[in-house]
């Protein structure tokens, strides 16, 4: 039986946030749509294969792409939409967004577009997008090497999650997820925290067959708390620009990163980036050790903690961060878990 969370309308638009312990369960959300288009992420297109074979009435196209940071782009996003025209996609189709952050941000900066909009939805496969990306309906693509400078705000129909595909992710990958699922503890919930600390540390990750239970719970405590936030908040006002804890520095250290050709990604990025964010706290005085208890604590579960780049490099980077104003920046500084506060800081 799917699971759905109790999320109010965000904005104009229903954006629900079910859960379910098959791909089988999303049969009756799609069976009774006139045009299904699926745009899916080739390294998941079992998942594809799966979600297609429940829904063949309705199933119009399948639209497979290549994803990677520096496929991350306004052609990515056309290329899409030219393969929607073709395949004669009327205003009444609805787009299934399979994969990671990077299918579901170009599939719906895709449906946001296309003939001034048509509806999309998120079936997520990466733990780093259940938690994080392919919820709260940011769809971005980078410009010159910088993160999200393109894109649009525009709520999914629905976001489907199910613990089943991340037992294929490599470990690496897994890890990156885990990284957004902390942060998103460390903004609203000490006990999630802490739960999530003691089930995936080391000795206990990825074993989705073992603790799939565990961790579902933890899937849909992580979405709900997201999807809380941008319901008050959906255009990044106010509250929601906590959700950016540990990203202004993560997203320098990812072009940092970039320009010298090194392999950090963004879960890494932004785990480094909630240290730096916690050390700067205790600078503060806003906490008191936080940034040691985290580190360790990161360190169970697999994360890197040490920065491998000099604060001064990482300056201009984070100079040009959509949130940088009149030479200053809002960093999003701990309390404890479960508090956060803003704070804007010169450069």
């Amino acid at each position: 039986m799917t699971k759905e969370l109790s999320i109010e309308v965000v904005h104009r638009q229903g954006s629900r946030i079910l859960g379910g312990s098959s791909l089988k369960d999303l049969a009756p959300l799609l069976s009774g749509e006139p045009e299904v288009y699926l745009v899916y992420d080739r390294n998941v297109a079992w998942v594809a294969e799966e979600i297609a074979e429940s829904v063949r009435g309705s199933l119009k196209a399948c639209i497979g792409i290549e994803t990677s940071e520096e496929l991350k782009c306004m052609d990515a996003v056309l290329s899409v939409t030219r393969q929607l025209l073709e395949a004669g996609a009327s205003r009444k189709a609805l787009l299934v967004a399979i994969g990671g952050g990077i299918t579901t941000d170009l599939a719906g900066f895709a449906a946001s577009i296309y003939k001034r909009g048509i509806r999309y939805a998120n079936v997520p496969t990466t733990l780093l997008s259940q938690v994080d990306a392919a919820i709260g309906g940011k769809n971005g693509v980078n410009l010159d090497g910088y993160k999200n400078m393109l894109g649009t705000i525009t709520q999914p129909e629905f976001t489907f999650l199910c613990a089943r595909p991340l037992k294929t992710l490599p470990p690496r990958e897994f890890r990156c997820g885990v990284a957004e699922m902390l942060k998103t503890f460390l903004l609203a919930d000490a006990d999630a925290y802490a739960a999530a600390v003691r089930l995936l540390s080391t000795k206990n990750a990825q074993n989705v067959d073992g603790q799939s239970g565990e961790l579902q719970e933890l899937l849909l405590r992580a979405a709900e708390i997201k999807a809380g936030v941008v319901q008050r908040d959906p255009f990044e006002q106010g509250e929601r620009a906590k959700l950016n804890l540990g990203h202004t520095f993560g997203h320098a250290i990812e072009h940092e990163a970039r320009l010298r050709g090194e392999d950090i990604n963004h879960g890494e990025a932004v785990a480094i980036g909630i240290i730096l964010a916690a050390e700067m706290s205790d600078r503060e005085g806003l906490s008191n050790g936080l940034a040691a208890r985290l580190k360790a604590d990161f360190n169970a579960v697999g994360l890197p903690t040490e920065c491998p780049y000099p604060l001064d490099m990482l300056k201009a980077a984070m100079a040009k961060d959509k949130k940088a104003a009149g030479g200053k920046v809002k960093f999003i500084l701990l309390r404890r878990p479960g508090e956060v506060i803003m704070k804007e800081v010169s450069l």
